[in-house]
């Protein structure tokens, strides 16, 4: 299964597919005993995922041929074991991808020209991605942040390896964190290129940074180039460019959680300061009609808030989940549509936002 979305591969994915593009989507469980089913939901949706293919007088045999090949691709692909929330199957003629989601996502088959998106971009939205950087003398690692794990990044060159043209067994053994290894232009050279490289990263991917290592090669870092100071927090610990997923996010995590907390304490005081002004929607009708419009420029969402409704014209009402002309992941189209629209999304835990309905937005307008 893929391992990470990221606003790159989420406008890859809702670019248009020849006919048909499916999209099989189900709620998983991390646990027993609740996971015993996901493997009986899974093969039912696909088997259904199937049907609608073989029945489908719009697809040429070549392409049902093609299309049922790649979901049994996929299906093989699958890792039930690992299972995070959600799980969304896509496969379309000559493709196949597999998503693990943080966010759950409701059972469904969709068949169209596009890829059904909406749950995947609000599940990358809830990760609240970040970048770690660990820089050590003769390495320096990119890791790929999320709400559960990280993992090594290879982008734009990472990792980032420094060679010694002459070597010397003294030298060699100070190879690593000594503050000894940060004093030359070498080591200048070698930082300014991370420097530079994680700056093509974050302008491609804009995320929290956390930089992590020594003091010595911290403040060498700082004087090289922007990154560094302009950091979500420096964490003085060495070791971590070579260091394996879990340490590297046991060791940041204290951060990240220290920053969530800034965010949330953050978005409710301009949720305040918009309600003052009048510039505030709250509930999820108010927000679904101010998201259609365009007039979100902050949306904020309790991190597990779910919702089944009918629209019935005006508003939206409260609806029993497989009732005709029910939307079970409502929640998420209005993530999608106000990302859409260049405005932030931010999550806060459970039961902050009481008071308006879980869900509530600062309006441009």
């Amino acid at each position: 299964m893929h391992p990470a979305l990221s606003p790159a591969v989420l406008a890859e994915l809702r670019r248009p597919r020849p006919y048909p593009a499916v999209s099989v989507l189900m709620p998983t469980h991390r646990r027993e005993p609740d996971n015993a089913q996901d493997p009986i939901r899974l093969r039912n949706l696909l088997a259904e995922a199937k049907e609608k293919v073989q029945a489908d007088p719009a697809v040429s045999r070549a392409d049902r041929m093609d299309v049922l090949e790649q979901l049994d691709r996929a299906l093989a692909e699958v890792d039930l074991v690992h299972a995070e929330e959600g799980l969304a199957i896509l496969a379309a003629p000559g493709e196949h991808q597999v998503w693990s989601l943080g966010r759950a996502a409701p059972a469904r088959v969709v068949l169209s020209d596009t890829f059904l998106t909406r749950n995947l971009v609000a599940a990358q939205a809830a990760e609240r991605p970040y970048w770690v950087l660990a820089v050590a003398a003769d390495r320096v690692a990119l890791w790929d942040g999320g709400h559960e794990r990280v993992t090594e990044s290879t982008r734009h060159g990472f990792p980032l390896v420094r060679t010694f043209d002459n070597p010397d067994p003294e030298r060699q053994e100070q190879i690593g964190d000594t503050p000894s290894t940060f004093r030359d232009e070498e080591a200048k050279t070698f930082l300014r290129q991370a420097d530079t490289a994680v700056g093509k990263v974050l302008a491609a991917d804009p995320r929290p940074l956390y930089v992590v290592g020594e003091a010595a090669a911290l403040a060498l870092l700082d004087t090289v180039g922007p990154i560094a100071k302009e950091a979500t927090a420096q964490l003085q610990h060495g070791g971590l460019a070579q260091a394996n997923a879990e340490t590297v996010h046991q060791v940041v995590q204290p951060a990240v959680r220290a920053n969530a907390d800034r965010e949330t304490s953050d978005a409710l005081a301009r949720l305040d300061e918009a309600r003052g002004r009048q510039a505030f929607a709250a509930g999820l009708d108010e927000v679904w009609h101010a998201a259609g419009e365009g007039r979100i420029a902050q949306l904020v969402v309790e991190e597990h808030y779910r919702a089944t409704v009918r629209d019935d014209g005006e508003h939206l009402v409260p609806a029993e989940s497989g009732e005709s002309g029910a939307r079970e992941d409502i929640v998420d189209e209005v993530i999608e549509r106000t990302l859409d629209t260049g405005a932030l999304v931010g999550f806060v835990p459970d039961g902050t936002l009481t008071d308006a309905g879980r869900v509530a937005a600062v309006l441009r307008y």
